[in-house]
């Protein structure tokens, strides 16, 4: 395989994924909510340019899920091409998530030499694994919207991206389970049969639900013996899903209270920091707001915490965490529990960075 036939496919199905989103656009409409990216996103198409089959559905899934861990080494990633020659005595490959060279002779360089960088087959790998590494992010976002919104995964959708190494990295290992909120297990294969699935019991069964869900750990009433089990078996996730902050919504609430004014007055020397840590949770920024929006019941919840305004260089100081249901604040205890956990741990965790000052200053 040469550098010129990769980047040409991955451009030609570039174009035919655009054209074929806005074909889809404008004849199919989605459900509501919902994206043609969440449904069938570019990178299906990428994955026929390396593709690995499907693994297939057999005994011992417990033991043989592949460690996460996209451009870095995994087995089997399929990402790693094959050594292309540069015409300067050298050649080129991507491995580990990087560019690496040898010589024609076969011997592993410590660097690429200047020469090589100066090629074009150099251009074509830089410009695909800054692709590639996109590719990763987009998809790890995608999940993540999928969990925030508590949207139903086709199982069809599932198997059809579990042959890119990227997807297949993200969703191995991921808690499961059917529409109706039963947990089935840890998920390590998909295929046209059904999903691998390591259930509670460490059994590695298939299921064949049309969908499933990838719930928020704070709708898990036994989160906190699915951690157990996950670190007695060793299992690592990249998107962080079990592991992730949950935050409950306090008994003896109020019901009339409307904000939350545990995250207020946090001091920062300059809103780019607020705004900086606030990005770094997902959240977005807009008129003075760190928000966060969810889906409860396919309906939007939105948190909105107070960070200030202003130039980035300007101080601030934060102010209180409430929630919005179709532009209006609404009681915290009517908030459901992903929304609240989500809307506080934001909160939370720009809070953290705040300016903290000693009894010596």
């Amino acid at each position: 395989m040469t550098s010129e036939s990769f980047l040409a496919q991955v451009m030609k199905l570039t174009g035919f994924a655009q054209a074929l989103r806005k074909d889809i656009a404008e004849s199919n409409p989605l459900p509501p909510m919902m994206t043609y990216s969440e449904f069938i996103p570019l990178h299906l198409l990428i994955t026929r340019v390396y593709a690995h089959p499907p693994l297939p559905l057999r005994e011992g899934w417990a033991s043989a899920a592949p460690k996460p861990g996209f451009l870095s080494g995994a087995p089997g990633n399929f990402w790693r091409m094959q050594w292309i020659p540069t015409g300067t005595g050298h050649e080129l490959a991507i491995s580990d998530g990087k560019i690496v060279a040898r010589s024609d002779g076969g011997k592993k360089l410590f660097r690429v030499p200047a020469a090589a960088k100066k090629t074009p087959v150099w251009e074509d790998l830089d410009a695909s694994l800054s692709f590639l590494h996109a590719h990763d992010a987009e998809v790890g976002a995608e999940i993540e919207r999928w969990l925030l919104r508590s949207l139903p995964v086709p199982r069809a959708m599932l198997t059809q991206v579990w042959a890119d190494e990227a997807w297949r990295s993200w969703l191995t290992d991921l808690v499961v389970a059917a529409e109706h909120g039963e947990i089935a297990g840890f998920l390590r294969a998909a295929n046209s049969d059904g999903l691998g699935i390591v259930d509670l019991d460490g059994e590695s069964v298939s299921i064949s639900a049309e969908q499933v869900l990838i719930p928020h750990p704070a709708l898990l009433t036994d989160l906190d013996e699915l951690r157990a089990f996950a670190v007695e078996l060793g299992i690592r996730q990249r998107f962080d899903q079990l592991f992730r902050e949950v935050h409950r919504l306090p008994s003896a609430l109020d019901p009339e209270t409307k904000e939350i004014a545990s995250y207020a007055r946090g001091e920062f020397d300059q809103l780019r920091f607020a705004e900086s840590r606030a990005i770094s949770t997902g959240a977005k920024v807009s008129g003075g707001y760190a928000i966060c929006l969810c889906f409860e019941d396919g309906r939007p919840v939105t948190a909105r915490y107070w960070i200030g305004e202003g130039t980035p260089d300007s101080a601030t100081v934060t102010g209180n965490l409430h929630w919005l249901r179709n532009d209006e604040i609404v009681p915290v205890a009517t908030v459901g529990p992903l929304a609240y956990s989500e809307g506080v741990r934001m909160a939370a965790h720009i809070y953290a960075g705040r300016k903290v000052t000693t009894d010596k200053e």
